[in-house]
């Protein structure tokens, strides 16, 4: 597939999961799918495999976070690679605070699908946003 084709494949994956769209999604994976989130103690962090794993992570989002992306994402290929680059902003349901978030995910398009999701986001904040004690860093 053509760069811009696979651009197009993580831009259409993108739009699925802001709609919320499972099968969209489902038919925009490779059944053995990873989706690679950085970080410890944190509902979303770990490696999650194949379309069950897809499935699980963007429930656990669903269920922890409120994200938006005042800004659309920059993205940037070369061959089967995709970079997305963006700002989120959003709120840790458990503890209503708030995170600011710059991101960058490193996308793998092979055969019209997506393989591989590595994401590099603010851990610190989203960490900080997750804390449930009485005086939190600011």
């Amino acid at each position: 597939m053509s760069i811009e084709n696979n651009v197009e494949v993580v831009k259409s994956f993108l739009a699925a999961i802001g709609r919320r769209d499972k099968q969209g999604l489902l038919a925009l994976s490779a059944e053995d799918i990873e989706w690679i989130i950085p970080g410890e103690d944190w509902p979303l962090a770990g490696t999650h495999r194949g379309h069950a794993g897809l499935a699980d992570v963007l429930q656990k989002a669903n269920e922890t976070v409120e994200t938006s992306f005042p800004e659309p994402p920059e993205f940037i290929a070369q061959g089967d690679r995709v970079l997305v680059v963006g700002f989120a902003t959003g709120r840790v349901k458990a503890t209503n605070r708030t995170f600011k978030d710059d991101w960058v995910f490193d996308v793998t398009v092979r055969d019209g699908k997506v393989t591989k999701i590595r994401e590099y986001i603010d851990t610190q904040a989203l960490a900080r946003a997750s804390e449930m004690d009485a005086n939190p860093r600011s």
